[in-house]
């Protein structure tokens, strides 16, 4: 299976609902290029049970990332109807009113495609029927990508498994660090610790310190 890490994040345009209540056409993932870091993340469906905490949990750590220039944008295969009927109901309700980033649009299920999150296979038969085994939606996958439109971390889970969203700051933490000063972060590196040169020396420094 070949992997995005380290390479383009391949661009999108389709319809999204932003700030909660207005749909719009052509939202594309290039306007962020040169400009934000972006923070993309898939969901399954619509109306259910650990997708909601998951777009909450991101809506609530809004003030983290705005603060380190990331753009959020969440991406699921239902229309653009159905995430703006789920935006107007209330949280005790079910819903997931409040939450102002972009939710796009994969109706085509092109961009989850592309992205390798794709969920069940599916075959043209011999009478050229399309057959699918499972529901064709999208796994939970996370892309941080670059401010030069480089994808640096990707994780996917399976459907019953919710993200930490604590963790996805921490790797944005991690990639500025980096960016800003040339040192690599070590595991379970957490803003404001201790980092190590990219060499065999400061290995060595590190481990003796």
């Amino acid at each position: 299976m070949n992997t995005l890490i380290a390479k383009k994040a391949p661009n999108f345009t389709a319809n999204a609902v932003l700030n909660g209540k207005d749909i719009v056409p052509n939202f594309t993932l290039a306007q962020f290029k040169g400009s934000k870091y972006v923070l993309l993340f898939f969901y399954p469906k619509d109306f259910t049970f650990v997708c909601p905490t998951e777009i909450y949990a991101f809506q609530e750590k809004m003030n983290d990332f705005e603060s380190r220039n990331v753009q959020i944008i969440a991406v699921s295969t239902d229309t653009e109807q159905s995430h703006w009927a789920w935006l107007q109901i209330p949280k005790e309700k079910g819903g997931i009113y409040g939450v102002t980033y972009p939710i796009v649009s994969d109706i085509n299920k092109t961009i989850s495609h592309n992205y390798g999150v794709l969920s069940a296979n599916w075959i043209c038969n011999n009478n050229e029927e399309l057959k699918a085994t499972g529901e064709i939606i999208a796994y939970r996958g996370l892309f941080l990508i670059d401010k030069n439109g480089i994808i640096r971390h990707l994780l996917i889970n399976d459907f019953p498994l919710g993200r930490n969203v604590d963790e996805a700051i921490r790797m944005i933490d991690a990639l500025q660090y980096y960016e800003k000063s040339g040192e690599v972060c070590p595991a379970n590196w957490k803003k404001g610790e201790k980092s190590m040169e990219a060499s065999h020396s400061g290995l060595l420094d590190y481990f003796s310190s």
